[in-house]
């Protein structure tokens, strides 16, 4: 499995989706912090946990007894390059062109 596939894979479920938009509004926050915003076992979301990290997604670090976890946005950003740039960028190109064309009529 690539790298590619595995932050699909993890992006897929909104579990996961959930647990990174409460890392991105607060990094560094323990299991019990996670656990407690979703209604679902310790073990569900050590699971979920486990699928991020091994995508990259979520770092932790250990601070005395508690793990702390943190968001790593730079796979979504790769992946963001590689998928979805690419695409886009005719049509911004096509975009900035014609506003500088209709700037040097005026």
């Amino acid at each position: 499995m690539t790298d590619d596939d595995r932050v699909f894979k993890a992006l897929a479920d909104p579990t996961r989706r959930f647990l990174l938009d409460l890392l991105f509004a607060r990094d560094g926050r323990t299991l019990t912090e996670l656990e407690s915003e979703l209604e679902m076992t310790r073990f569900g979301v050590m699971k979920h946990l486990k699928v991020l990290e091994e995508a990259g997604l979520v770092v932790t670090r250990r601070s005395g007894r508690e793990k702390l976890h943190f968001l790593n946005p730079v796979p979504i950003r790769l992946i963001h390059d590689r998928w979805i740039d690419k695409y886009t960028e005719r049509q911004v190109t096509a975009l900035v062109d014609l506003k500088a064309e209709l700037e040097s009529e005026s």
